[in-house]
């Protein structure tokens, strides 16, 4: 069973993710509020995450995600919510700049 933990929302867990969706798509499919100003079409980093475990459970760099890598808005441990899918558990972070001010973070 794949399972996404998102560490700064008490540990919240997504189970049965649907790995033809966007981690964007399946957090809004569980009703979960994420920063996305491009409407997730990869044309800003606004809904970034750190990945805290599981990098390599999600797919490949998309060429949005390169771009922005090579411009340094990317962290090697960033990934785009809008491109990346997930292929296997991880555990993610939402960046204190991606946080939205109706939402309460725990850390």
């Amino acid at each position: 069973m794949v399972k996404i933990v998102i560490e700064n929302l008490a540990q919240k867990e997504l189970l049965e993710v649907d790995p033809s969706k966007s981690l964007l798509e399946v957090v809004q499919d569980h009703f979960i509020d994420w920063m996305h100003a491009c409407g997730g079409k990869g044309r800003c980093t606004t809904c970034k995450m750190i990945v805290v475990e599981g990098l390599s459970q999600l797919s490949r760099l998309t060429s949005a995600e390169i771009r922005y890598r090579d411009l340094g808005q990317l962290a090697e441990n960033e990934r785009m919510a809008c491109q990346a899918r997930v292929l296997g558990s991880c555990r993610i972070r939402i960046p204190e700049e991606s946080k939205m001010p109706h939402m309460e973070y725990t850390f």
